[in-house]
């Protein structure tokens, strides 16, 4: 039996560390050979205390600095400190099922794929956090991403955290420490470019914990549009046509604006009606399709979520699109690397 590295990478996660490594150390893997690596970001709450507490008591997990602060550079610190054939990554913010990493291991046996993980489960308490996983997993504010589907079983084009030979990250590389977001999504387009796989099994089960408000989500997603110039800069196209779609709703909205005012000022009324017109039929479809969306979501999880679930939809929509303009104009002249951990686009929050 090959050696299991779980490898996991937190900073000032004082309130969800103890629930994560309980979850990790309940894993049904005791005939396996393993070990628990997680790379703290410099934590300046008591997530290094709670971690030394854990890694005292438990041979099999250690913890190490992850001076970077980010993910992708704690995820190769942990890599690079780990010994074992099999790289699995954990997220603190999410709950395991016990035998989340058998089936991981077993998947990646018995399909031969590079990369496999299970679909993006949610669980949330409180009616916003709900609605907000609720529109999670709506192809309304996803694009239609089969990850976002816990039903789904086959090839995907990226997976919730990830399964790996190691001989596999050696061969495409880590993950891209210039990225503060999309670092996952960046390293399963190099893995599919590269001619690898990714597969997904409905029964590799978690459960993740989504944003708990509407400005929290939006940070979050406003930085995973920024971010997603990036990547696309890197490889000189998008992996999917449907992460354009919220900066083309964006900028629409912003120049019809603009020429409404614009129009307004000068007097130019027949500027003003036609920008006029243009907008309001777009927003009156946008509408649409959002109240169609949030009452099949409402349907699917609670008819109490319904009145959040429109303002949750446009908040992924405004959010992510705007963050992508912001990225298009910032990257023209700034490397991804140019960034400090305390700026708007690079700090992590929850």
């Amino acid at each position: 039996m090959n050696k299991i590295s779980i490898i996991s990478a937190c900073r000032n996660e004082s309130a969800h560390i103890r629930s994560f490594l309980d979850s990790l150390l309940s894993q049904d893997i005791a005939d396996m050979q393993w070990e628990a690596v997680v790379a703290d970001g410099m934590s300046t709450d008591d997530t290094r205390a709670i971690l030394e507490s854990y890694s005292r008591k438990h041979s099999n997990l250690r913890f190490i600095d992850n001076p970077g602060r980010i993910v992708s550079t704690g995820l190769n610190e942990a890599i690079r400190a780990s010994t074992g054939e099999i790289i699995l990554r954990m997220d603190a913010h999410t709950r395991y099922a016990t035998d989340y990493c058998l089936r991981c291991v077993e998947t990646l046996d018995q399909t031969g794929a590079d990369n496999v993980g299970g679909p993006a489960r949610t669980s949330a308490e409180g009616v916003l956090p709900q609605a907000i996983a609720a529109a999670y997993h709506s192809p309304f504010s996803t694009g239609g991403a089969k990850f976002h589907d816990p039903t789904y079983e086959g090839p995907v084009d990226t997976v919730t955290y990830g399964c790996w030979r190691r001989t596999t990250l050696e061969r495409i590389g880590g993950f891209d420490e210039t990225l503060v977001r999309n670092q996952d999504d960046e390293l399963n387009l190099r893995l599919l470019r590269s001619g690898g796989s990714i597969w997904q099994n409905p029964r590799i089960m978690s459960w993740y914990s989504p944003r708990a408000t509407l400005s929290g989500l939006f940070h979050q997603y406003f930085q995973y549009g920024f971010w997603k110039v990036a990547v696309i800069k890197k490889h000189g196209t998008p992996g999917s046509w449907r992460h354009l779609v919220p900066a083309g709703f964006a900028l629409a909205n912003g120049l019809l604006l603009v020429s409404i005012a614009i129009a307004a000022m000068f007097s130019a009324s027949k500027l003003l009606l036609l920008a006029s017109i243009l907008w309001l039929v777009m927003i009156s479809l946008y509408a649409s399709a959002n109240l169609i969306a949030s009452f099949a979501a409402a349907y699917q999880s609670g008819w109490k979520l319904l009145p959040y679930l429109p303002f949750v939809f446009f908040a992924y929509h405004l959010s992510y699109g705007s963050g992508f303009l912001a990225g298009l104009f910032r990257f023209r002249s700034s490397s991804a690397s140019s960034f400090t951990n305390e700026s708007v686009f690079a700090r992590i929050t929850r």
